[in-house]
């Protein structure tokens, strides 16, 4: 089952308390004060693991709680402090305060990891009080709350290529054709409930991810269908892919439809380089038509057919130089020669 959000209840561990304590030496007649400080409490942390695909596991268990620290004791000696408590995470999780919607932090890269709440500090022993006009303090302090909140927790997969388009515009066929993924296939609306992601190998060792998105329908950004759900997917995507199928009754309604949703869920998502791929072109008789179809502001209108293989390397082709277009363009403001993350 996939699972892409989850709210958890986390608590970091308490600081340890600082001892009272005074020391008893043979030849010291006055030993003075050795209470020794708390220990710190355990943080709670994200960490990013890139054998996990959902958030499913935090669907079964709700709260965590990191270890205290332990109290300071005599003789100056500092309590243990506590161990951090590591929730592990599918690379692309982001984190956010359910209560406030503070974002928390992001993780993008296998063993990348963000602190969501942190340990408290262990207290002072009576040893840290002593002064010149004090010599037998027995003030001491307890250690402090660790943090403790609600996260919400949102899966965005990370994709170069995701397919968008309405119910049964041949997302899940494309996606299985051209990759290993299995992704269940039929011929009614709303096949797909789940995000599937495959890896596209071409020639030279090349190779991208596409994703497949549940299909979006007008209201979609407003929580009608099922794609609104998913919507937060292809926000890491580097290009799009907007699938109109040829038999539609209205393709360019159809097209501007999608691009309108998507605009409305964000602008950013709007402003991402796009691919229109008339769809299901077997479908049409040997002399019939194929629909004219306006797309301003895209790289291109092709024409495929999944089921016949018709012109799949060539959309293949196309969509993996944009997709580098993009990573350079990444590269460039950034000033970075990170390489982009494939499987």
């Amino acid at each position: 089952m996939f699972v892409d959000r989850a709210v958890i209840e986390v608590a970091a561990g308490t600081g340890g308390s600082g001892a009272e304590a005074f020391r008893r030496e043979s030849g010291v007649p006055r030993g003075g004060p050795s209470g020794g400080d708390g220990g710190r409490g355990g943080d709670v942390l994200l960490q990013a693991d890139a054998q996990l695909a959902t958030l499913l596991d935090y669907s079964y268990r709700r709260r965590y709680k990191a270890p205290r620290g332990m109290h300071g004791e005599g003789s100056n000696r500092t309590g243990k402090s506590g161990d951090d408590l590591l929730l592990r995470v599918p690379p692309g999780t982001v984190a956010y305060d359910a209560e406030t919607d503070e974002l928390l932090g992001e993780l993008l890269e296998d063993g990348q990891s963000v602190v969501i709440a942190r340990g408290g500090r262990g207290g002072r022993g009576n040893a840290r009080f002593k002064t010149s006009t004090n010599q037998a303090p027995r003030r001491w302090e307890p250690g402090e709350e660790g943090e403790e909140r609600r996260v919400r927790l949102e899966l965005k997969l990370i994709a170069d290529v995701g397919l968008v388009g309405e119910p049964n515009a041949g997302k899940s066929t494309l996606l299985a054709a051209v990759t290993a993924a299995r992704p269940k296939v039929a011929a009614y609306p709303f096949t797909t409930l789940e995000p599937n992601l495959g890896v596209v190998q071409l020639p030279d060792y090349r190779t991208f991810v596409m994703a497949d998105i549940p299909g979006i329908i007008e209201g979609a950004h407003e929580g009608k269908g099922l794609g609104h759900q998913f919507l937060r997917h292809i926000e890491r995507t580097r290009v799009l892919l907007v699938m109109i199928p040829v038999d539609a009754e209205d393709p360019q309604g159809e097209y501007e439809r999608i691009r309108s949703e998507l605009e409305a869920y964000s602008v950013d998502l709007a402003r991402t380089p796009f691919l229109v791929a008339l769809t299901k072109i077997d479908l049409l008789a040997p002399d019939a038509e194929i629909p004219r179809l306006d797309a301003p502001g895209s790289l291109g209108v092709v024409t495929v057919s999944a089921v016949a293989r018709t012109k799949l390397t060539e959309l293949l082709e196309r969509l993996w130089k944009a997709s580098q277009e993009v990573v350079a363009e990444e590269r460039g403001s950034e000033g970075s020669d990170d390489e982009w993350w494939t499987p």
